[in-house]
């Protein structure tokens, strides 16, 4: 049970630390700004499956196996559910978690972005090919200005910044205590200097891609970020309000700052695992889903930052508007954030796992892997 006594302390500088990450990541230091993205009429439960996890037994490398609540504490799980064909196979919450409660996605919010930013270009409101400075002159003497909003999506830009550059972006997003002035993000980008980064060739991952991304989803359409969302994306699916956090100009956080139920984080893998059909209706279209698993750069991919790190889960993978595909049978597409936020979807089985944690450390290639051997356990077992 969670009371004041036990609530960690958390502000600022040190919100995302271990072991105030446990209550910070569904409830936000006060400093941090918010704005809401309204929810539509979704029912807020499922209906419920006879299928069942119960005989779940993870082996390990060592030849030891563990059950499903050693496998949760293993991985720091703040909460998580299992969907099979839409119906609840399992469902579970910790550290002071509710249903109703917001957990912070970090960069599984790429996914939500990328996904939005394919809607809009379905529906021609945006052009994905041309220099984002179409949308964003403020950024044509930046090193961006040759870039397009695909070369953001797929993480396809040889983004450099020096130690200072990286800590004013940090600074920036509202995520962290400011220097001696509070500058938001449009103005950090805004003053980078330098030629243009090389972009369409391997990958190479940095947030600032994204929250730039989000500048020219608002430039093209004239609407905020949290209010695209919510007409794209919560209207339709969700049943329960998100938020977005926003930096220290009231601009939104798109990289990382989405907060959610893991109800709704769920329904969102639902819909893409039926290609864009939600109860019975086509919320985007239909060769959304397809294009995220099938058009990735296989080759930049490979060549790329991570090929090397994620091996122990599949060299045969891709990344594509924030969704990351691993090429097994079946085909997984999955959204992930530091810390183990994760969206696990099979298309082809129609099963979603949605899960929000608070892992000691941003990254750790053993528990990254322990989630996705879970994952591919479950799913074998329905």
């Amino acid at each position: 049970m969670e009371t004041s006594a036990n609530k960690p302390n958390a502000d600022l500088s040190n919100w995302r630390q271990s072991p105030q990450n446990h209550f910070a990541f569904h409830r936000l230091p006060s400093e941090i700004a918010t704005a809401r993205i309204p929810a539509g009429t979704t029912s807020a439960t499922f209906p419920r499956s006879s299928k069942t996890i119960d005989a779940f037994s993870l082996r390990l490398p060592n030849g030891s196996a563990i059950d499903i609540e050693r496998f949760l504490a293993a991985t720091s799980t703040d909460a998580m559910i299992v969907l099979s064909d839409g119906q609840l196979v399992y469902e579970t919450y910790r550290n002071g978690m509710e249903p109703t409660s917001r957990h912070i996605a970090m960069s599984a919010s790429k996914a939500i972005v990328g996904l939005l930013t394919e809607i809009l270009a379905a529906e021609g409101a945006i052009k994905l090919d041309v220099p984002v400075t179409k949308y964003v002159p403020e950024v044509a003497n930046s090193p961006y200005a040759e870039v397009t909003a695909r070369d953001l999506l797929d993480m396809r830009v040889a983004i450099v910044l020096d130690e200072a550059q990286e800590k004013s972006y940090a600074q920036s997003v509202g995520w962290e205590p400011p220097s001696d002035r509070k500058a938001g993000f449009q103005s950090f980008v805004s003053r980078l200097r330098g030629p243009a980064w090389q972009r369409g060739g391997a990958f190479l991952y940095h947030s600032a891609n994204t929250d730039l991304l989000g500048w020219v989803l608002e430039r093209a359409t004239s609407c905020k970020v949290q209010d695209l969302l919510s007409e794209k994306l919560w209207m339709p699916i969700a049943g329960d309000d998100a938020a977005l956090t926003l930096d220290w100009d009231g601009f939104p956080r798109s990289a990382g700052g989405i907060c959610a139920t893991v109800r709704d984080l769920a329904r969102l893998g639902q819909a893409v695992s039926l290609d864009g059909t939600f109860e019975s209706r086509q919320v985007f279209s239909s060769q959304i889903a397809p294009s995220l698993a099938s058009d990735g750069d296989r080759q930049a991919w490979s060549s790329g930052q991570w090929g090397e790190s994620f091996a122990p889960i599949s060299r045969n993978m891709s990344y594509r508007s924030g969704w990351y595909t691993v090429d097994a049978h079946p085909q997984i597409l999955f959204a992930m954030g530091v810390h183990g936020q994760n969206l696990f979807v099979d298309r082809k089985n129609k099963i979603v796992m949605a899960k929000f944690s608070s892992w000691p450390q941003p990254v750790d290639g053993r528990i990254m892997w322990l989630t996705h051997a879970a994952y591919d356990e479950i799913r074998k077992m329905l």
